[in-house]
């Protein structure tokens, strides 16, 4: 009499193919492949830049890439987040010995709009693909950009229990500064072609300081 052997089935190739791709997903940093996203933007700009050539310049398959990100406007949103909050973090640490805290809040905006129009990955951007950034200027406020914001507002706060700031609804206050800021970070490089840039951010210091003023 012949006897019936029930058997597990094996998982085919694809599922273990699948299997792999979610384990070499799982083990790759994030910074890793926007580190790749940044040498290619760096390299064509935005618009030249695939998902496909980002993998290649991780060194990773494209399954990998996408199982983390599933188009390059989404890279891109994360490089900038990891890129300019960086820069704005760094920009933070100045003014550590201001007097109060209206002179460490314009210490602080100087340094940023130093950094952010000297970066090159910011200056690539306004560069060949001006037309990413408009929406964060006449849409909606970016993730960095709420991201500064929230540090003015503190240190608007703390100005405010010191007395060296001007009290105000700090919320207006806030997003008030922060389009000051934002406005000499996008254009400090043509506005400096006739004008120089030592002179010109003295001026913005001059407009910080007369606004926040008590």
């Amino acid at each position: 009499m012949d006897v019936k052997r029930h058997t597990t089935p094996s998982a085919g190739p694809s599922a273990l193919a699948d299997a792999r791709s979610r384990q070499t997903a799982a083990r790759v940093a994030d910074d890793v492949l926007l580190d790749a996203a940044r040498s290619c933007v760096l390299a064509v700009g935005v618009r030249r830049t695939t998902l496909a050539e980002i993998a290649r310049t991780a060194r990773v398959s494209r399954m990998t890439v996408y199982r983390r990100f599933p188009d390059v406007r989404s890279v891109l949103a994360a490089l900038m987040t990891r890129e300019f909050s960086g820069l704005l973090r760094t920009a933070s640490e100045r003014g550590a010995d201001a007097a109060h805290s209206r002179e460490r809040l314009v210490l602080i905006a100087s340094a940023g709009v130093r950094a952010l129009s000297a970066d090159p990955l910011f200056r690539t951007l306004l560069d060949v693909d001006p037309e990413l950034v408009l929406p964060y200027i006449v849409e909606r406020l970016g993730a960095t950009q709420k991201f500064a914001e929230q540090a003015l507002h503190q240190l608007l706060e703390a100005g405010h229990r010191d007395g060296s700031i001007r009290r105000a609804p700090v919320a207006a206050q806030s997003r008030a500064v922060l389009l000051v800021v934002q406005s000499f970070a996008f254009s400090l490089r043509p506005a400096t072609a006739d004008v120089g840039e030592a002179a010109l951010l003295a001026e913005f210091t001059h407009v910080l300081e007369a606004a926040l003023k008590p």
